[in-house]
């Protein structure tokens, strides 16, 4: 039978003086040992640490690392004094299911020794998958619109120059000159290579100043040009 390997954390200073976070921790821990008829190895304590990344918490690296090599039970009061991330409370019980051991949160009561267990816990990594997806999705869609109105993302684009406000886009007359010459030349269909070529030739300068025009700053601006139909209408004007 698996022997347990408790984990207990307390965020601030003062707690861990005190002690009674961790000794309430413990005492829990304690009590699932016994009324499960399992041994309790041994506790490892990160007192006074921020639980926001799991990596910088030497204590549960050497718990995770004991669990892995024994296949034995994590055992920890909640899931917040485990993780501070969704991301990292999943990362910690697919590394230990990998390794044959388990994990329980006595709090949430997760226990990934049992079927249900496992189940509530997987649907847990099913639903931050799907608010990953959603957060991407909505950043995609916030983005595209700010391009709609003209608002910055990201760094300023080639033909456009910042606005006082920080925020908004205002064309800039050369380097709209010059966007509308490489929309015609690569329309033409000429390489990006002699695009460039053309460029430097007729001394048009890049958005920092530089005269040295390459084909993969080209091949940036076509791109943009392709994917912003309104860049494309602003030219034709």
């Amino acid at each position: 039978m698996a022997n347990v390997i408790g984990y207990l954390r307390v965020s601030t200073p003062g707690q861990a003086d005190d002690g009674v976070s961790l000794e309430a921790q413990q005492a829990r821990v304690e009590a699932y040992s016994l009324a499960n008829g399992l041994e309790l190895s041994e506790l490892f304590i990160d007192a006074g640490v921020s639980g926001k990344r799991a990596d910088n918490r030497p204590e549960l690296q050497k718990a995770l690392d004991r669990a892995c090599r024994e296949g034995a039970v994590l055992v920890v009061y909640s899931l917040s004094r485990l993780a501070r991330s969704t991301r990292d409370t999943i990362d910690i019980g697919e590394r230990l299911d990998k390794a044959g051991a388990d994990l329980v949160s006595l709090s949430e009561k997760i226990d990934t020794t049992t079927a249900a267990g496992k189940m509530v816990f997987r649907m847990l990594a099913v639903m931050a998958e799907f608010e990953r997806d959603l957060v991407s999705e909505r950043t995609t869609s916030a983005m595209s619109y700010k391009r709609s109105q003209g608002e910055r993302v990201g760094t300023v684009p080639y033909g456009f120059d910042l606005a006082a406000d920080g925020i908004n886009l205002l064309e800039n007359a050369h380097e709209q000159a010059a966007l509308k010459i490489i929309d015609e030349l690569h329309a033409a269909g000429m390489s990006l290579r002699k695009i460039a070529s053309e460029l430097n030739g007729r001394n048009i300068t890049t958005k920092g100043g530089k005269k040295a025009w390459s084909h993969t700053t080209v091949h940036r601006i076509v791109k943009r040009l392709a994917t912003n139909p309104s860049w494309t209408n602003s030219l034709a004007c």
